[in-house]
């Protein structure tokens, strides 16, 4: 399977819009599910989820209002929004207690799905997540205060504009064919209006409902984090591991908020130690 052949070709209709999603591996393994973050899609799993599936029954799918999955006018994809379609996708694959593996954005998703929503999880892997205030850079402030605006720009200077937004997630710089694969979604006319859609629909208050309940979590929990992430410091990443009863912390040198494609091979090391079911 090449870059090119990454295809969700499978669907499910849920309240906030049809998901794209496929499983790789073999059907009777143990269930993992990734979950991407912003301004991303499923694509930034595609090396790890390759490599789990050896041994497990591999999950993957893009958030509604994200990559393949669908985009419309009106669309609900709040972080509360995206923690019951994570749920619902749950039910719908038949999975009751899966490992769940989640970035960035991702790492709301799964904590709401699991303390609000009733999602049950095996175990938990939270990479460079969002999770604790204060969270939003000025630039993602801005944006948010001011889609309508920013919505109105030529297509030239939003191409612009996300290109280096999503670029800076890199600390070693993304290839160019990953950065145009990860861009084109944002670039059609219900892209771009996606786009600053998330981005004024999402702020603090769907991790304040739910910080001061980490240590109510009863399951084996990694939190990942790449040592020069500059979106999301790793110091968070001790707080909140901190925060967390027994939780694991490990930083992985010379990757920054993007780790899946800054150090793809350390990070599927250290998921497929974590996810192992035979210890």
């Amino acid at each position: 399977m090449t870059d090119a052949d990454w295809i969700l070709d499978r669907s499910w209709s849920g309240p906030t819009g049809e998901i794209r999603w496929t499983a790789l591996g073999p059907a009777d393994a143990p269930p993992v599910v990734l979950v991407h973050g912003t301004p991303f899609s499923s694509y930034v799993w595609r090396g790890p989820a390759r490599a789990l599936a050896a041994r497990h029954r591999v999950h993957v799918w893009d958030l509604p209002g994200y990559g393949t999955s669908e985009m419309r006018d009106g669309q609900d994809v709040t972080l509360d929004a995206q923690a019951r379609a994570l749920a619902g996708l749950l039910d719908h694959w038949g999975l009751t207690a899966p490992a769940v593996v989640a970035h960035d954005f991702g790492g709301c998703v799964a904590l709401r799905a699991h303390l609000l929503h009733g999602a049950r999880y095996g175990r938990l892997a939270l990479v460079d997540p969002v999770a604790l205030a204060p969270w939003g850079s000025p630039t993602y402030r801005l944006l948010g205060e001011h889609a309508a605006v920013f919505g109105q720009l030529p297509d030239d200077l939003h191409e612009a504009l996300v290109h280096r937004y999503l670029g800076s997630a890199s600390h070693r710089g993304l290839h160019p064919d990953t950065h145009r694969r990860l861009v084109a979604p944002w670039l059609t006319p219900a892209g771009k209006a996606a786009f600053y859609r998330q981005i004024e629909q999402n702020d603090q208050r769907f991790t304040d409902d739910i910080q001061g309940r980490y240590a109510e979590l009863r399951l084996p929990v990694l939190v990942c984090w790449g040592a020069e992430d500059t979106w999301i410091p790793p110091a968070r990443g001790r707080e909140l591991a901190g925060l967390i009863p027994g939780a694991g912390l490990h930083l992985i040198a010379g990757a920054g908020h993007l780790v899946q494609e800054d150090a793809p091979a350390e990070l599927t090391a250290v998921l497929a130690e974590f996810l192992r079911t035979d210890r």
